[in-house]
C-alpha cells in the first residue's frame, strides 16, 4: 500500500471533470463513462495516449508516492494533512496552459510562481517523516542512472527526483508521444480544454491518494481545504 500527496481539483469543478472524462477515470471513484473521440482522435487513440496518466488521477505531484513509515499509521499522516492545511494559504495559478514535457502532455502554469513552489517545498519537508526509505528496487526502478546529480540527491534524500530546485508544477495528461503523433495529441487536447483553462485555478486544498495495492489505480482518499477550514473526506 502506498499513498501520494497532490493537488487535484475539487469533484465537482469543471477542470476535474473534462479531466477525469478525457482520461478515463474519475479518482474520487465516481463512475466515469469512457473515453469518447476528441477531435481527429478516434476514442481507441485517446485511451491509448491516456493509459499511463489513468491509473494515477488527475493530478499534480506534492508528496510522489511512498510507502508508510513504520512509526507512522494512516490516521496519523490525515491529522498532520489537517494541521498543515489550517495553517497553509490558497495558491492561485493565474493560469494554466498546455505543455509537452519531455514528450508528454500536461498542464503548467504559464509563468514562474514562487508561492507554488515554496508550497510545494513545505510538503516535502514535512511529510517526509511519514515516508518508508526507499528499497534498493525502488531505486533501480527510477532509472538512476538516466538522472542528474541533483535528482539523484533528491531521490536519495526524498524519495523523488524532481522536488525543490528540480520541482515543476504538472498535471499529466497523456502518455509520451512521437513527433509524428504529437501535433494531432495536442490539437485535441487544446480542443477539450481550452475554455476551461482561460480560469484561474485556485490550489486550495491537499488531496490523500492511495494506492491499495502494487499497480492498482490511485484513489482519493480525504481532501483537506487549505486556510483554516475542515478537511473534506471522502473515504
Amino acid at each position: 500500500m502506498r499513498y501520494a500527496i497532490y493537488f487535484t481539483p475539487r469533484q465537482d469543478e469543471p477542470l476535474a471533470r473534462i479531466a477525469a472524462n478525457w482520461l478515463g477515470r474519475d479518482p474520487f471513484g465516481a463512475a466515469t463513462k469512457p473515453v469518447e473521440a476528441v477531435a481527429d482522435l478516434a476514442a481507441e487513440e485517446v485511451a491509448f495516449h491516456t493509459a499511463s496518466a489513468r491509473r494515477y488521477g488527475f493530478h499534480a505531484t506534492l508528496k510522489a508516492p511512498f510507502r508508510l513509515a513504520a512509526s507512522e499509521t494512516e490516521t496519523s499522516l490525515r491529522a498532520a494533512i489537517d494541521h498543515f492545511a489550517e495553517a497553509t494559504p490558497v495558491v492561485t495559478i493565474p493560469r494554466l496552459f498546455v505543455s509537452q514535457i519531455d514528450s508528454f502532455f500536461a498542464l503548467v502554469p504559464e509563468g514562474p510562481l514562487p508561492p507554488l513552489n515554496r508550497f510545494a517545498d513545505e510538503v516535502v519537508r514535512d511529510f517526509d517523516r511519514f515516508r518508508a526509505p526507499l528499497t534498493e528496487a525502488e531505486i533501480e526502478r527510477r532509472s538512476p542512472d538516466s538522472l542528474k546529480p541533483a535528482e539523484f540527491r533528491n531521490l536519495c534524500q526524498w524519495g523523488y527526483p524532481y522536488v525543490f530546485e528540480t520541482f515543476r508544477f504538472h498535471m499529466t495528461l497523456s502518455g509520451r508521444a512521437g513527433p509524428q503523433e504529437s501535433p494531432r495529441l495536442r490539437a485535441a487536447i487544446d480542443s477539450l480544454f481550452a475554455d476551461v483553462l482561460r480560469q484561474p485555478v485556485l490550489v486550495d486544498a491537499l488531496t490523500l491518494f492511495i494506492e491499495p495495492e502494487p499497480g492498482a489505480p490511485f484513489m482519493v482518499l480525504s481532501q483537506h481545504a487549505l486556510g483554516r477550514r475542515p478537511a473534506r473526506k471522502t473515504g
